[in-house]
């Protein structure tokens, strides 16, 4: 690919944010892991002109966007690259989540960005179809039955039998999925997925991934 777009869970702003530097660093934004968490790299050069293009775009579908030269990549960025991409020789551009969470604008975020797949750029959403920390600690917390059942909410919500505003309806509505809140106490690691939904406009949904993380089952989802 040209250049890598990142959406992440872990940068959330009033209006959307747009790395916008030629060069990058990272931000170790978590604690209490072993050392070597905090001596990962992943040295890849950053998209500024990419990053101007993207802002006029989103200007244009309503938003006002804002170009942030200083911030650097959050984990929800350099882990799934450093497996996705180990080389960092792909220029990388990560665009923040909206305070308000809503789920309609960040599909809406995601079809002003529709224009990059043109441009062969990755669009990657980095969030998590599963994220209630105290469940992870907890087992008894969640049962599986529950997580399958909003699973599966997901699967048939972007079923290509359903037409593209159908599919958006059901996403919008996701606190009517089954056991919603209990999955995403609070939706940043959710809301992602809205955005390359919105992005891939017209194409169909394919589950890439369907395993246990951490003993929830989660999901990944692509469209090519």
């Amino acid at each position: 690919p040209a250049a890598i777009v990142v959406i992440s869970a872990h940068w959330e702003e009033t209006k959307p944010a747009l790395t916008a530097s030629n060069s990058t660093h990272l931000l170790y934004d978590y604690s209490g892991f072993p050392a070597e968490s905090y001596q990962l790299t992943y040295p890849a050069q950053g998209a500024s002109q990419l990053a101007t293009n993207i802002a006029e775009k989103l200007t244009e579908a309503g938003f006002t966007p804002q170009l942030d030269k200083d911030r650097g990549l959050d984990h929800g960025v350099f882990v799934p690259l450093l497996m996705l991409r180990p080389a960092a020789d792909i220029p990388v551009l990560q665009i923040s989540l909206l305070k308000g969470l809503d789920p309609a604008q960040h599909i809406a975020l995601g079809e002003a960005l529709a224009f990059l797949r043109r441009q062969n750029v990755w669009i990657i959403g980095s969030g998590m179809s599963f994220h209630n920390m105290q469940a992870f600690f907890r087992p008894d917390l969640v049962s599986k039955t529950q997580v399958d059942e909003f699973n599966q909410y997901l699967i048939q919500s972007l079923s290509p039998e359903r037409d593209y505003p159908e599919q958006a309806e059901k996403l919008k509505r996701w606190l009517d999925a089954p056991y919603a809140r209990l999955m995403h106490p609070r939706e940043e690691h959710l809301l992602p997925l809205h955005v390359c939904f919105g992005a891939a406009k017209g194409s169909s949904a394919e589950l890439l991934f369907h395993d246990d993380v951490l003993n929830k089952a989660v999901l990944a989802f692509g469209w090519f």
